[in-house]
């Protein structure tokens, strides 16, 4: 069997686990409970603005679409991570361990994108306040959803075909989970096309949306220095929940590359915080800022509760009157 054959039928060890012992049922309820919360709250943003009909606009949909791919995020780790816990020897195959690659990295990515195309929806809210409608279009709002996506998931496919390329001669991991450069790191083969690939995919993925979004937001803050009071207390109330959200995911970013880059120079419990702030922290608090900055979002959600409400009433006193 050749090398680069051999390395689909290898198994990839992880060695971040350490000796788990007992504590391993204490890390698998926190891991279950988590990723439940993770679920439950977005699941609940989804359905608060599908149901809501005064939530079916541009800066709404994008938020959907933020929820929907935390979920993805989410179902890419934690399954994986407690199946993890529950065995005496943390392995991946070869093929399961580029999924998760694929999987992770889009998220990412995508939600990088879509943050991106929100803070594009609140430079036209407010500096174009009157053009709006004009603007951001339902077919504007299905390009901009479709771009999103589009590129970020090609870069990655793309990324993730260059490393499954490379022959490996090593085979273990240490990460909690599989990422693209621990991988590549794997391969004693020349991986300087991977690796230059991957730069320019952090450039056009990462580094151009974040400086699109400050000239956005320095866009913004120009017109709400001119505005009145009442004006920028607006402004300040619909940016918020996304500078809140995009700076959390943001230093995410930021730890993960470092976490990625700096590889064991690090302490142990920096190494795991890095690892898994990315995939932990944005899918569970996203929904939550939202739900909670946003006040729209707020008047649905009580609005919903007090419609069951009254129907749970109504259907009671239908039940003794009968």
């Amino acid at each position: 069997m050749s090398n680069s054959s051999s390395s689909y039928y290898g198994t990839l060890i992880f060695t971040s686990y350490g000796s788990l012992g007992n504590l391993r049922y204490l890390y698998i309820t926190f891991a279950l409970l988590t990723y439940v919360l993770t679920v439950f709250a977005n699941v609940f943003l989804m359905l608060v603005i599908y149901l809501e009909s005064s939530l079916h606009k541009p800066m709404y949909i994008f938020l959907f679409n933020l929820a929907l791919n935390g979920l993805y995020g989410s179902s890419a780790f934690y399954p994986k991570l407690m199946d993890h816990l529950l065995s005496d020897v943390q392995g991946s195959s070869y093929v399961g361990c580029l999924v998760q690659v694929f999987c992770i990295s889009t998220y990412g990515t995508c939600a990088y994108a879509i943050l991106t195309v929100m803070a594009y929806d609140r430079y036209i809210s407010i500096c174009k306040p009157l053009q709006y409608y004009n603007i951001m279009t339902p077919a504007k709002v299905r390009k901009l959803l479709a771009f999103s996506y589009f590129f970020p998931i090609s870069g990655i496919s793309v990324h993730v075909w260059l490393t499954s390329r490379l022959p490996l001669c090593r085979f273990t991991i240490h990460k909690l989970f599989c990422h693209n450069l621990a991988v590549v790191n794997l391969s004693c083969a020349d991986t300087r096309l991977n690796n230059a690939f991957g730069l320019l995919l952090t450039t056009g993925l990462v580094v151009l949306p974040f400086i699109l979004v400050v000239l956005s937001y320095q866009r913004i803050l120009i017109v709400s220095v001119k505005a009145s009071k009442e004006a920028q207390r607006k402004a300040w109330s619909t940016c918020a929940p996304h500078l809140i959200t995009f700076a959390n995911f943001s230093m995410a970013t930021l730890f993960s590359v470092i976490y990625n880059r700096l590889e064991l120079y690090v302490p142990t419990y920096v190494n795991l915080m890095m690892s898994l702030h990315i995939v932990v922290i944005p899918p569970l608090l996203h929904p939550v800022i939202y739900g909670l900055r946003t006040q729209e979002i707020r008047k649905s959600i009580l609005k919903m509760l007090s419609t069951r409400r009254l129907f749970t009433v109504s259907s009671v006193s239908c039940h003794v009157t009968s």
